[in-house]
């Protein structure tokens, strides 16, 4: 047992989207000062910060607990019809192992793939399929149970109970005492308790957490008027109706319900009450000792290339071989041998031949199909490899590019090609890599819009009833500069120092968009990533759906680090343009070739510097022309270092 007695299971992370404020680092930070050994996190029907939040809690020494707050569907989950499938119930799971994960995962995602409607809910069907390794408990007032004793049908809470006990076991599955001062809660409390003696059902006492401090309310609230369009002033459709929803203390929920002598915070009526069940609290770091998942990072789980009975590492070596004889001729120069055979060592040691050979299929696709493919970007372009077999388009050695900056022994994380395709046939190339892998092993990646510090301004602005005119001169203030915040703007803004100080709403408002910046707004899909994986996605990571796309519910970073194959598919209006315009130039001189026209041609490079740069990638910013005019580039050299210095990290 561990040292406390008493471990949060029912808490809402940043990632209850608009709901929940518990930031991840505060949330474990406060239970670590709260000397608690172990915290849950239990989103709304998500799993989006499993990862994070995993990785956050064990840096601190906190066993984390992985869980969610599952919304059940009265019938089936496929049934969808107004009136008898709106409502839905709560039902709150936590893995105790990795297979609970695995069933929890599979289960969150059928929730959104098959599942939802209004809500992704899961049904009966699957808690009976996926329910092995998982404890359960009956939530908060929208649970099962306590909906059935709210309405007073005892015997639909003893039913709904036994059923819940026969199918996670006896030790598997608690019935949920909460008190947040509500009367609900109040009302209920004792058939929970009466019902855990006659059907032998454990009990635990959980603080529905949404918010980490007691004064942190008002920022939920604000929260959930931003969510509901609704202003402070008025009443929320989503109504927390006390300040208790924070997460407390051990000493806090032991006087709440005590198994000791000092009930202070409690009515005679309800200390007496629970001073029968002590094992409420007991029960908790009995749960917190059951649960016991563990995430493997750094392995990566590539999806299987076919390269029918070769060997993969001498098809691919065969194929690079093949591409430097045809670019360097019969007899190479010794250093691009040497600086090969050195790469192909490097990628088979580190195990990444079919990384080499799934891009280089793709890419291969879309060379095949008319579909413009950029010459490559980023440290992949430093790949001599890469280069002979067709996935970049730059000689690596002529512009004395590193292999290592892209992969060597010592990079932990999975090297990344970033490639270009022409924006209208960008599409084709992932349903390709659909075809190709299977749906089910192919999935695009979620990000979240964040409340960045004018959004954040703007936001709590209209929720606070601040005139809409005042509001946005306040955000204005704020400078658009990539990294900024209100806290920043506030020392580089004088006249926002000087509003936030003279002007009581606006020292309050911004207070309170300091406390939300940056916290996730909205789920969408990331416009060019996409995951390749051995097995279904849904083995390794949460699904949802975005907008009608299978989007995986961890982000670019946490997959990569579970060691997932990312790739970026990055649609360039610009290939698009080049392409169309090549074609028109056709029409009139056929036998036209791009590719024909040297590097250092005196026409072109006249050009642009004298600042004749619009439509050309990278070159049309005004900053840019000026600098072009000054510098008056005479080669290809010339351009890549303007390009490489006009950055804002080298700027600065």
């Amino acid at each position: 047992m561990f040292a406390t007695d008493f471990v949060h299971l029912h808490v809402h992370s940043e990632y209850s989207l608009l709901d929940g404020c518990c930031r991840i680092g505060q949330l474990v930070d406060k239970a670590y000062n709260n000397g608690q050994k172990a915290v849950a996190v239990t989103d709304h029907g998500v799993m989006y910060g499993a990862v994070e939040f995993y990785k956050k809690a064990i840096k601190k020494g906190i066993k984390p607990i992985i869980g969610c707050e599952v919304y059940v569907a009265p019938r089936k989950r496929t049934d969808k019809l107004k009136g008898p499938d709106s409502e839905y119930t709560h039902l709150v799971l936590l893995c105790k192992n990795n297979t609970g994960y695995q069933n929890l995962i599979k289960m969150v995602s059928l929730s959104f793939t098959e599942g939802f409607y209004n809500k992704p809910r899961i049904d009966k069907e699957l808690l009976e399929k996926y329910h092995d390794g998982l404890i359960a408990s009956s939530a908060c007032l929208a649970g099962e149970i306590p909906k059935a004793l709210l309405k007073g049908d005892m015997e639909a809470a003893a039913s709904s109970a036994l059923y819940f006990k026969e199918l996670f076991g006896k030790d598997n599955f608690y019935l949920e005492l909460q008190d947040h001062g509500l009367a609900e809660q109040k009302r209920i409390n004792p058939f929970l308790i009466k019902l855990s003696k006659q059907l032998d059902i454990p009990l635990i006492a959980t603080n529905d957490a949404h918010y980490i401090n007691k004064e942190d309310r008002l920022m939920h609230k604000v929260l959930l008027c931003i969510q509901t369009g609704t202003k402070i002033t008025e009443k929320l459709p989503l109504e927390f109706k006390t300040d208790e929803f924070y997460l407390k203390s051990t000493e806090e929920m032991a006087e709440l319900f005590p198994g000791h002598e000092d009930a202070v915070r409690n009515t005679e009526e309800m200390a007496e009450l629970f001073k029968d069940v002590p094992e409420a609290i007991s029960n908790t770091a009995k749960i917190a000792e059951m649960c016991n998942v563990s995430f493997e990072f750094g392995k990566i789980k590539l999806p299987y290339f076919d390269t029918g009975d070769e060997d993969h590492f001498e098809f691919f070596k065969r194929k690079c071989f093949e591409g430097m004889y045809r670019i360097y001729g019969q007899n190479p120069e010794k250093q691009v041998t040497d600086r090969l055979n050195y790469e192909l060592s490097v990628i088979n040691k580190m195990g990444y031949t079919d990384y080499y050979l799934i891009v280089w299929d793709f890419v291969n696709f879309a060379k095949t199909h008319d579909i413009p493919v950029g010459p490559g970007r980023g440290s992949g372009a430093g790949s001599l490899a890469a280069y002979c077999i067709g996935i970049t388009g730059i000689d690596p050695l002529r512009y004395d590019l590193l292999f290592e900056r892209f992969l060597n022994p010592e990079r932990v994380s999975m090297p990344d090609f970033d490639i270009d395709f022409c924006y209208v046939k960008r599409q084709k190339v992932i349903d390709y890599v659909i075809n190709k892998y299977g749906s089910d092993r192919v999935a695009q990646i979620v990000t979240f819009g964040t409340m960045a510090a004018r959004a954040a301004v703007r936001d709590v602005g209209r929720v606070m009833d601040i005139p809409y005119a005042l509001c946005d001169k306040t955000a204005k203030l704020i400078p658009q500069a990539i990294g900024m915040t209100i806290n920043k703007a506030l020392s580089s803004s004088r006249e926002l120092k000087e509003l936030y100080d003279n002007d009581e709403r606006i020292k309050e408002l911004i207070d309170m968009a300091i406390k939300l910046e940056g916290m996730p707004r909205h789920a969408s899909t990331h416009a060019a990533g996409v995951v390749i994986s051995d097995k279904p996605v849904s083995e390794y990571v949460p699904l949802s759906l975005n907008d009608g796309a299978v989007v995986t519910q961890y982000t670019m970073t946490a997959l990569e680090e579970l060691g997932l194959l990312k790739m970026d598919f990055l649609g360039l209006r610009n290939l698009t343009v080049i392409d169309d315009t090549e074609k028109f130039i056709r029409k009139f001189k056929p036998d036209f070739n791009i590719e024909a026209i040297p590097m250092n041609d005196k026409a072109t490079l006249e050009m642009m510097g004298e600042g004749q740069t619009d439509g050309v990638f990278q070159f049309e910013s005004e900053g840019m022309k000026n600098v072009l005019r000054k510098f008056k580039p005479e080669s290809i050299e010339d351009l890549i270092a303007i390009i490489s210095l006009y950055r804002p990290g080298p700027m600065d």
